[in-house]
């Protein structure tokens, strides 16, 4: 179907694909520490409305654990992507893809909200924004959601990848007679 070619490296011959998923899956890794790191580094004191910090806030919690967890999981992939035993398990790897960027939209979003409301507020319930008072903080949370989404793009890609070489081993179904009739 597809003609992926083989590359040459480190000597021996390595198909396209497995060298674009392994990369990946180590450009994740980095995107993922560097997003933890600007978001658990990340506070701000105000004279006025007190300190502002990473802990303080649910969804940033919840993207650093998201995060870590998707670090960890591209590391093990990496790894295991080279593995005999485990590279016949493509399923293994598209859900597990497929579970990941979910868990990377959903962390994604929850952050994206507190963004919003740190910037625009909401009158309907008298929150005023925020983001004029912690400015940096507020940055530095861009930068973070940045490397989250980088990351995401990331998983959407393997998530397709893996899809492609689970569906790869199934032949396509058979079109009925009654519909071969039909075009007739």
């Amino acid at each position: 179907m597809f003609g992926f070619q083989k590359m040459r490296a480190f000597g021996e011959n390595i198909p396209t694909l497995k060298l674009l998923d392994f990369s990946l899956r180590l450009f994740v890794i980095p995107l993922s520490v560097a997003s933890i790191w600007l978001t658990v580094t990340n506070q701000q004191d105000n004279s006025t409305y007190g300190k502002l910090g990473f802990s303080n806030l649910k969804s940033l919690r919840y993207m650093v654990c998201i995060s870590a967890i998707s670090a960890g999981y591209a590391l093990v992939a990496a790894v295991s992507s080279w593995v005999k035993c485990l590279v016949t398990k493509a399923w293994v790897f598209f859900v597990s893809d497929q579970v990941v960027a979910y868990l990377l939209v959903t962390s994604g979003a929850a952050v994206m909200e507190i963004l919003y409301l740190a910037y625009k507020g909401d009158r309907i319930v008298t929150w005023s924004e925020a983001c004029s008072s912690y400015g940096s903080f507020c940055s530095r949370l861009i930068v973070a959601l940045v490397l989250h989404a980088l990351a995401l793009c990331c998983f959407f890609v393997l998530a397709v990848i893996s899809a492609y070489r689970v569906f790869s081993m199934f032949e396509p179904p058979l079109p009925s007679k009654e519909a071969e009739e039909q075009t007739t």
